[in-house]
């Protein structure tokens, strides 16, 4: 596997370099000749909207093609086309991110911040990735590196935002169905129009059923792991008059999965006897006003709230009672509900009102946030525990980018933050936790000529410090801190080829300080017994470096050939933990969900008379599925194909995804669970999804 990537990687740098010369050589050269020019993609996230080969950091941007090409319900379908991209799932889909190998994996009874921003439509998602789904979605961009000025506290790694398709003055939409393999059912529908000449809305609904993929022989059902989805948007823009936008945006995510997809065999089936669920319930909105009658700025105001509930329950046995010779069984039970809003103000510079000599716009803004969560826990063996988190933060941000000359400019920007943290639960553990954070970015872009920008930067992201919910643990480790994150990035990105070719490459150093990792103590006991504790703590130093390379080629009017490479170094440069076994050092050691290397390549082919075939290929190099432990991935590659045909306003396509059913693991651990072998060590991973075939239709209008 790793002989393949780096045979890609060889093929795709000498591919893009044979091509640059050859058109610096020879203009008539047909290899490398089009008169094609790609599509440009504007980046939402960022403070000014810009193309993404503009934009001087590493940002992958996921069309509405692409997904409809990959034939992707959900987020975690298309994450593999970001280089140096990972996600874990141990839930129904993979809802935990990690990028440049940053990243949680899981949450259980403690409350967790995330390193990876979500934002859907303007709305802080973070950690609720199931709502995370793709019908009707304009773009997914995802933004690799510290965003410590842009999102703050969430973007210890990045940030992944994901935006609706926008209302149109004209009406249109499209109604779109699919069916497949596992008894897989889709249907969706879009309409966008003017209800007056100064307001468009857009509505959008779709509704996503499959058995899953998975077996339960005890209780002789295919569907314990089973998908039902219901998704509905609506965006309303508003142009209230020459100086007045105003927007609004709703989300409402009905998810009601199945969750049965560990076996103790490791295989699809399974023989649970009380089957879980992994089941969210959100409604989000956003309303914002863009303000345009000042000389000096553009004035932005956003309101964002959302309300989510959250069931995730599994078997903890993976069995039935039968099968164990004590009868054992045992059920866990997670209950979780969330409250956020925010309320951002910022303004942008307009020309006329550029600082130093009109040589610097600037950007400065205000961000505050309330979180509440509480959790309801029903596990088997210690009955029922809840707790309940508060936390609040307060930031001020400003960015200002200088043009040093002609060809070269220099953006920096800064972030504070007072963050605060309150916790209680029903063991009566009690943590309060309050920070000043900060973070922020210099970039220096030079554009080497029009076809070719380099760029470096420097940035550091932030991540909230927390606390320790069980009550075994000291209060000297009670809580944990801040865990920093500074990044060195270059990077090049080039439109050559007139424009029918762009290149983006980035390298990457990232130190990564008083990193937020599992630890554990022994104590004694009262019956003078010793026990282990497992608590986070800022007990290690990491290092995290890479290379990412992206291309898209429209190597012809008819052929377009797209490709990701991604190179990953991580280690622990100081970590060390106590278990039954004694101290255990991990320092020099990979850190998890972080593979070596990754790719994703797909070759379009249109072949007239409305018939398009698209080839796809992905795979990653083997990863540690913990930091804890040594369980490990096995390296995997998988292809995908698409055949579509369009008539008129009608578009068929069949689908297929992981055609040669290769098993691939999306979460292991390791441990015993199984009584057939006297519960010996064992590894049990979570399946990836099985082959699956489709066949969809869409009527646009």
């Amino acid at each position: 596997m790793k002989h393949a990537h780096k045979t890609l990687l060889s093929l795709a740098i000498a591919g893009v370099s044979f091509c640059s010369a050859a058109e610096e050589t020879s203009q008539t050269n047909d290899c490398c000749k089009t008169q094609t020019q790609l599509e440009t993609s504007k980046v939402s996230a960022d403070f000014r909207s810009l193309d993404v080969q503009q934009i001087p950091s590493a940002v992958t941007v996921v069309n509405e093609q692409t997904i409809l090409d990959r034939s992707a319900d959900h987020l975690e379908t298309v994450l593999s086309l970001a280089p140096n991209v990972n996600f874990a799932s141990g839930s129904s889909r993979g809802r935990y991110f990690q990028i440049r190998g940053i990243g949680e994996r899981s949450q259980f009874i403690d409350p967790v911040n995330p390193s990876v921003g979500l934002i859907i439509d303007g709305v802080d998602m973070t950690g609720l990735g199931g709502a995370a789904t793709l019908f009707d979605i304009e773009q997914v961009e995802v933004l690799r590196g510290p965003q410590g000025t842009a999102f703050g506290a969430n973007a210890l790694a990045g940030a992944i935002n994901i935006k609706s398709k926008q209302p149109t003055k004209e009406t249109e939409g499209y109604v779109q169905g699919k069916i497949g393999n596992y008894n897989t059912f889709g249907l969706g529908s879009a309409i966008s129009t003017s209800i007056t000449d100064n307001a468009q809305a857009r509505v959008a609904i779709h509704q996503l059923k499959s058995d899953g993929y998975m077996e339960n022989v005890f209780l002789n059902r295919d569907d314990t792991n089973d998908f039902d989805e219901l998704v509905a948007r609506a965006q309303l823009s508003i142009q209230a008059n020459d100086n007045n936008d105003i927007n609004i945006s709703l989300l409402k995510a009905d998810i009601d999965n199945g969750y049965d997809a560990f076996s103790l065999d490791n295989t699809r089936t399974t023989y649970s006897d009380e089957p879980g669920n992994d089941t969210q319930l959100t409604q989000a909105g956003s309303i914002s006003l863009t303000h345009k009658s000042l000389e000096s700025a553009d004035i932005f105001v956003q309101y964002a709230a959302s309300d989510s509930d959250i069931s995730y329950g599994y078997d903890e046995d993976w069995s039935y009672t039968g099968i164990h010779p004590d009868g054992y069984t045992s059920t866990d039970l997670y209950l979780r509900h969330y409250e956020r809003q925010s309320l951002e103000l910022r303004l942008t510079s307009k020309p006329s009102a550029k600082l130093f000599a009109d040589s610097t716009s600037w950007v400065v803004g205000l961000y505050a946030q309330e979180k509440e969560e509480t959790l309801d826990r029903e596990y088997t063996w210690t009955g029922t525990f809840d707790s309940q988190l508060e936390q609040s933060s307060n930031a001020f941000y400003t960015e200002l980018s200088s043009i040093l000359s002609p060809t070269l400019t220099i953006t920096y920007g800064v972030r504070a933050e007072q963050s605060s943290i309150q916790y209680t639960d029903s063991a009566n553990v009690v943590g309060d936790l309050d920070e000043t954070l900060w973070g922020g970015k210099i970039t220096l872009d030079h554009m080497i000529n029009p076809e070719h920008m380099a760029y470096a930067s420097i940035a550091r992201g932030y991540k909230a410090g927390g606390v320790n919910s069980d009550p075994d643990v000291s209060e000297e480790n009670r809580t944990f801190d801040t865990e920093k994150n500074n990044t060195l990035e270059l990077g090049l990105k080039s439109s050559t080829l007139g424009d029918s070719l762009q290149t983006r490459v980035s390298v990457f150093v990232t130190q990564r300080l008083d990193q937020q990792v599992k630890s554990s103590y022994s104590y004694q006991k009262p019956d003078n017994s010793f026990d282990f504790q497992d608590y986070l703590a800022n007990a290690a130093e990491g290092r995290n470096s890479g290379l990412e390379i992206e291309s898209n080629w429209q190597l012809t009017d008819n052929v377009n050939w797209k490709a990701s490479v991604g190179y990953l170094k991580t280690e622990f440069i100081d970590y060390t933990y106590e278990n039954s076994d004694g101290v255990q050092s991990k320092t020099g050691r990979e850190q998890a969900h972080a593979p070596e290397w990754s790719y994703a390549t797909s070759l379009d082919f249109k072949l007239g008379y409305g018939i398009r075939v698209v080839f796809e290929s992905e795979g990653k190099e083997a990863f540690y599925f913990s930091d804890s432990h040594d369980e490990t991935s096995e390296s995997y590659v998988l292809y995908h194909a698409k055949a579509e045909y369009k008539v008129d306003n009608l578009t068929l396509s069949l689908d297929g995804r992981n055609l040669t059913d290769k098993d691939y693991a999306t979460r292991g651990f390791g441990f015993g669970n199984d009584p057939r072998d006297g519960y010996s060590d064992t590894q049990h991973i979570q399946l990836g999804d099985p082959r699956l075939i489709s066949l969809s239709a869409r009527y646009a209008f």
